[in-house]
């Protein structure tokens, strides 16, 4: 697939204070891109659209540059301690996607252009639980490795945190557009993961993200550049064939690493889950998705704050374990399964 290209920009004031984002500016200028000027992304109104649905689609390629004016970073158990604000809302359109609910009014995609500031509060964090080793995750509210190919924004944290002692960073993709970070300077200190699943899935229910393919050749292209590197493998789904499908997986994730990649590898497994409300807005989003959402189908497992969602039952959940991780076990033996949930 092709890299995301913004077909409308709007812009805050303040974010052309700083030099990231006058270059940004004049980039899309030269892309001939439309741009709007808006006191605060709050104040984004007039995304294009007959209706609420083509409103949201125009939204998904909808780019705001603006600044990030809180710099009290938010927690990101379990895997890591830190989330680091380099953008916010994807380009994709998973159509399981949690965004849907945290961002469902403000799909577009915002990026900050305050990096000094943002790495600045960072290495405070950093400095305040020395001699531990603080992580950073990079992807919680975006996919920024999809947007970087425009603003170089990871990369320049990946090399930021390449130079600090006790602290690394970590972020996970669906997209292939990885080639401007091969020659970052990372020393080892970022964790590069791709979210992956059966083709399956893939197509069905990830579109506006790249491929089971390119997402693969992409992973090597990483493994080969010394990143450690990782896989989150999320939604699991039981779908028609899925033994079949996920095997697939490994097999040509097996053929495609380096052996010396192998040994430094990490497993995130995920299953598939939903909430009422999420059920709504995707069903309201993507009418004519396939994805299973039967809530007398699943089990309902409360979480924090009283709220809950919906997981498949035991013995189905057991099954997609057990069988993920004996292909992890045949395929990757010494990589380490950071969890399954």
């Amino acid at each position: 697939m092709e890299p995301f290209s913004p077909q409308l920009i709007y812009y805050e004031p303040r974010a052309l204070e700083y030099e990231i984002g006058r270059e940004l500016l004049e980039k899309f200028k030269k892309m001939n891109v439309e741009i709007r000027e808006t006191t605060s992304h709050n104040q984004v109104r007039n995304i294009p659209g007959n209706n609420e649905l083509q409103q949201y689609r125009n939204a998904k390629s909808t780019l705001v540059i603006g600044v990030r004016k809180t710099l009290k970073f938010d927690t990101s158990k379990p895997s890591a301690e830190y989330a680091l604000p380099l953008a916010t809302g994807c380009m994709g359109h998973c159509h399981y996607c949690y965004l849907q609910t945290t961002l469902g009014n403000k799909p577009y995609i915002r990026t900050y252009v305050n990096l000094e500031e943002i790495f600045d509060a960072a290495d405070q964090y950093i400095k305040d639980r020395e001699p531990e080793i603080t992580r950073f995750e990079a992807a919680c509210t975006s996919d920024v490795v999809g947007l970087d190919h425009l603003t170089h924004s990871l990369k320049k944290a990946i090399e930021h945190m390449g130079q600090t002692e006790f602290g690394r960073l970590r972020f996970v993709t669906k997209y292939h557009h990885v080639d401007h970070l091969l020659d970052a300077n990372h020393n080892g200190k970022t964790r590069f993961r791709f979210s992956v699943n059966s083709d399956f899935v893939i197509k069905n229910f990830e579109p506006g993200t790249s491929s089971f393919l390119e997402r693969i050749e992409a992973a090597g292209k990483v493994a080969k550049a010394d990143y450690p590197l990782g896989f989150i493998i999320a939604p699991l789904i039981l779908h028609e064939g899925w033994k079949e499908g996920y095997l697939e997986l490994f097999e040509r994730l097996a053929g495609t690493l380096p052996s010396y990649a192998q040994k430094n590898l990490t497993f995130e497994l995920i299953q598939h889950r939903f909430t009422k409300t999420a059920k709504r807005i995707i069903e309201k989003r993507y009418p004519k998705s396939k994805l299973e959402m039967d809530e007398e189908e699943r089990k309902y497992k409360w979480g924090r704050y009283g709220r809950g969602k919906y997981v498949y039952k035991d013995e189905e959940a057991s099954a997609l374990k057990e069988t993920i991780e004996s292909y992890i076990e045949r395929f990757f033996p010494q990589a380490k399964i950071e969890y399954f949930t």
